[in-house]
């Protein structure tokens, strides 16, 4: 398992990452995004897909539990799962996703991907508490988040460089 642990300041450097990210990925590829309610997971993904080039707005598939976005530069398709209302990986499984053709990235994944693949990349967003930064009055504040990315498997053996930009490693 290789990790690395990041600050992302604001919501456009969580895209930037995705895209950062994204731009590194193939089909066969997996990603499981775990952390609260509005933590930057489909933002995150948002990132993803604009590096794949992949057609329609990147949104929450919530309600239809995934949705494929099809490559408009002949890439492999990027499939967005929302496994919230998931009970288990057996009802994953049951989405019938095609995992050595796409790019997937599952929201809510935490004891979802048992058996679905021997290589994925975790991303643990989180909202530091009491870490908001104060803007000029009237306008909301923004909160940094942590986010801990855990390669497992021989595909993310060496995680690629992400942590550049107005992202930083996080002291230890």
């Amino acid at each position: 398992m290789n990790r690395i642990e990041i600050e992302v300041a604001t919501p456009e450097a969580m895209t930037a990452l995705g895209e950062r990210i994204g731009a590194h990925l193939r089909a066969g590829d997996l990603l499981a995004l775990n952390g609260e309610l509005g933590a930057g997971k489909t933002t995150f993904t948002r990132g993803v897909g604009a590096a794949l080039g992949v057609r329609g707005a990147v949104t929450s598939p919530t309600f239809v539990l995934a949705r494929t976005h099809p490559s408009e530069v002949g890439g492999a398709p990027l499939v967005h799962v929302d496994a919230y209302r998931l009970a288990s990986a057996l009802e994953l499984d049951d989405l019938d996703i095609d995992y050595p053709a796409s790019v997937v990235v599952v929201e809510w994944a935490a004891g979802m991907l048992d058996g679905v693949s021997d290589s994925w990349l975790e991303l643990e967003i989180r909202r530091p508490v009491g870490a908001e930064t104060p803007l000029a009055e009237g306008e909301e504040p923004v909160e940094p988040r942590i986010v801990t990315l855990t390669g497992h498997g021989p595909r993310w053996a060496q995680l690629p460089q992400v942590a550049t930009g107005s992202d930083r490693p996080v002291p230890r």
